[in-house]
Formats: C-alpha cells, sequence, structure tokens
C-alpha cells in the first residue's frame, strides 16, 4: 500500500458504513450505535544485541507513523440484526534502513530492506439474533488460545468466522474457525501457522462462566490447528476485597499435542501457570509462577501474543521446553500523588532449566518498566505516551538492551 491511500483509509470506515446503511425505520440501530475512531500511533523502537547473536546483526531500529482506523456499525433493527465492521490499517516508515532491520515494525523486502509503508483493510459481516452473534470476515481477535499482537506498529489480525453467545446469565460460549493470518508487520494473508509449518484450519471452541457477583471466572476452550496440533486450555480466577485491599488470583493449565498429519512432527506441551496479586490504595503488587514441560515450546499460531501466560513480557515469553520461571511486578499510580493518568510498572522475570539449544539448564532474566502518561483534558484529552525499557539476558540467544517510545491519539470521528 502506497502513501496515495492514506486519505482514502482515513476515509473507508465511514464510506463503508454509508454504502450498506439500510433505509427506513431499520438504519436506526445500524447508525445510532456507529462507532468509529481514527488513531494515530507514532512508534520508535530501538534493541541493542550486546553479543550480536541476532542475524549477526548489532541493532535493530525503526521509527514508524500509523493510522488505525477503526469503524463499528451497530445491528439493524427487527428479529435479526445485521451490522458491519472496517478496519483500515496503514504505516508510514520514517526511519530505519537494511543495517537496522528485522525489527517487526515494517515487512522486509527480499533484498532485506524495509519497506517504506504498509497496510491492509480488514472487513467483518456480523449478524445479532437475542443474545447470540454471528461475526465473518477479518478482524482483531483476542481469545485465550489465539490472542492477536499488537505491539508494533499495527495489530496483526484473522480472517475468519465466529460465534458469540450470551443467552444465560453469566455464561459466555465461542465458537468459530479462522484460516488465514496477517501478522502485525506483514500487508498480506497467510496459512494459519506454528513455527513456519502451515496447517489447515483453526478450529475452537470454549466457554467462560462467571458468577460470585462476576468475582469469579471458570474457563475452558479447545482449539485445533489441523494437520499440526490440538491444545486445550482451563482457567480459574478469582478477587475479592479484603479490607483496604483486593486480592486477587489467576490459575491456568495448558496442555497440547500433535494432530492429525502431525505436519510439525511429534509435539507435546504442558504449561502450568498461577498469578497472585493484591491491590492498596496506588499500588499493585503481583507475583507469578509458569512451568514448562513436555519436549516442546509453548504451542500458539505464529506471530500471536503469548499474553495469556502469566510470564509474558515485552521481550521474552519463557516459554521454551522445560522452562520455569517466576515474576515480580510492582505497579503505582501518581494519582495517589497529585499526578492522575501517570502509571508506572517494574517487572522482573528469571527462567531456568531450558531444554534448548543442546542445553539442558539454560537460564534467562528479563527486566521490564513501563512509565505511561495519559492527558485527561483539554484539546488533547486521551493522548497517552508510554516509554518501555527492557533488558533481557540468556544463555542461549541474544541478549539484549531496548527502548521504545509509543504515542497514541485516538480521535473519535463518529
Amino acid at each position: 500500500m502506497t502513501a496515495s491511500n492514506t486519505l482514502s483509509l482515513a476515509l473507508l470506515g465511514s464510506t463503508a458504513l454509508a454504502l450498506v446503511m439500510p433505509t427506513a425505520t431499520h438504519a436506526a440501530g445500524f447508525v445510532e450505535d456507529a462507532k468509529v475512531t481514527l488513531g494515530l500511533r507514532n512508534y520508535y523502537f530501538n534493541r541493542n544485541f550486546l553479543n550480536h547473536t541476532q542475524n549477526n546483526q548489532a541493532q535493530a531500529e525503526a521509527w514508524t507513523q500509523s493510522f488505525i482506523l477503526d469503524a463499528r456499525s451497530g445491528f439493524t433493527q427487527g428479529t435479526v440484526g445485521f451490522g458491519l465492521d472496517v478496519l483500515g490499517l496503514y504505516s508510514v516508515k520514517l526511519d530505519g534502513d537494511r543495517d537496522v532491520a528485522n525489527s517487526q515494525m515494517l515487512p522486509i523486502h527480499d533484498d532485506g530492506r524495509p519497506a517504506d509503508d504498509f497496510g491492509r483493510t480488514a472487513v467483518a459481516a456480523k449478524a445479532k439474533i437475542s443474545k447470540t452473534e454471528l461475526k465473518v470476515g477479518e478482524w482483531f481477535a483476542v481469545l485465550p488460545i489465539l490472542r492477536a499482537d499488537d505491539g508494533r506498529s499495527l495489530p496483526q489480525t484473522f480472517q475468519g468466522a465466529q460465534i458469540t453467545s450470551n443467552e444465560f446469565d453469566g455464561l459466555n460460549l465461542y465458537g468459530g474457525q479462522f484460516w488465514k493470518n496477517s501478522q502485525r508487520h506483514d500487508a498480506s494473508r497467510e496459512d494459519m501457522s506454528f513455527n513456519g509449518v502451515a496447517g489447515d484450519d483453526f478450529n475452537f471452541g470454549g466457554g467462560e462462566y462467571r458468577f460470585n457477583g462476576n468475582s469469579t471466572m471458570l474457563g475452558a476452550w479447545h482449539a485445533r490447528l489441523e494437520d499440526v496440533y490440538k491444545q486445550s486450555f482451563v482457567q480459574l480466577t478469582h478477587s475479592q476485597p479484603v479490607g483496604d485491599w483486593v486480592l486477587g488470583a489467576n490459575l491456568g493449565y495448558f496442555n497440547g499435542k500433535e494432530e492429525g498429519a502431525a505436519k510439525a512432527g511429534n509435539l507435546d506441551n504442558k504449561v502450568y501457570q498461577g498469578s497472585l496479586n493484591a491491590k492498596t490504595g496506588n499500588n499493585g503488587f503481583t507475583l507469578s509462577y509458569q512451568r514448562l514441560s513436555g519436549d516442546t515450546k509453548f504451542l500458539r499460531i505464529d506471530g500471536t501474543s503469548g499474553g495469556t501466560l502469566v510470564n509474558d513480557g515485552f521481550t521474552a515469553s519463557f516459554d521454551a521446553p522445560e522452562e520455569r520461571s517466576w515474576q515480580v511486578r510492582h505497579d503505582y499510580n501518581f494519582a495517589g500523588l497529585g499526578i492522575p493518568g501517570l502509571t508506572l510498572m517494574n517487572r522482573y522475570t528469571s527462567g531456568s532449566n531450558i531444554h534448548t539449544g543442546g542445553r539442558t539448564d539454560a537460564e534467562e532474566w528479563a527486566r521490564e518498566s513501563e512509565l505511561a502518561y495519559t492527558i485527561q483534558e483539554g484539546s488533547l484529552k486521551n493522548l497517552s505516551i508510554r516509554w518501555r525499557n527492557s533488558s533481557v539476558r540468556r544463555d542461549v540467544g541474544a541478549d539484549a538492551d531496548e527502548n521504545r517510545l509509543i504515542i497514541n491519539y485516538p480521535l473519535s470521528i463518529l
């Protein structure tokens, strides 16, 4: 996608809504509940490889300006309501060349040069009856067993179909199939794959039940990348006020194996994880433990986020074969000091017992910080600035120090 498409992308959502806008009284919900926003994302990324083991490259660096148009209609009136969602994505390179490529901010040409710009348009039709919704097309999907990544210039999207049902109080049911994957640094749509091995369709189903005044959630999921892997996940979360504190827990278990023709070979992965957190006033504290077993790293579609893992971070997911990791984290909200909108996060994660690179005792650690400020009022209200600073050290792989500066400004169009 070239720079000449920028304006058309900025107008795409509103135009698409207008083209399909129903007439007469049925249009009321479609228009009245519609929302259109344009996100302006300026993103600077710099990662220094201290031992130069990443593609014989000492540094990965890029600077981009992205435009993320999110246009979502409401539903037409009637027994069955219809709607349309449009996601227009476009990113322009402001700086970065082949000597500092591989930041995953931009596509890379065959000669190793980062693209000057890239983008794509994702369109999804939707229908709703009662409290059950069917969605078909392409969108930014976030599910415990398929979590699109939004950690660079543009978000990852998937093509597929999904049914979501909320017919019973407290119970959400999900099911569907995805067949194409557009990663965060790519304008193309590729087959769903694991570790570079393409499978057929990705099928999934799951449910989450919330009870005890919504303070407790029990979830169960199953997914299959046909002819590659199958995976199940169960999760229990709970939060409980205790005096001036709010205590929480997040427990989970993954079990994954090869599936069908086993195109990626025999697979064996289990993840046991738990996270405990406590909040009081403007402080938050978290302690997490994550343990993998089996001969395979954590099973997930290529390019997706590991955010369901309790020890997933900016620079590492601590998801290597047999890895055991723990994390300690502190969050602080400066509203307590009279600066609303300013927050600080610090965490340290350590992993050991890694079976990789011919070793069975490799270790790694990461120290990550994020200082963020969101403007609370005025013409730039909701503009946010985030500075992420990280260091990662590994026995096997690249040691790195990293800085990211991310400026987001959401503009409400409708």
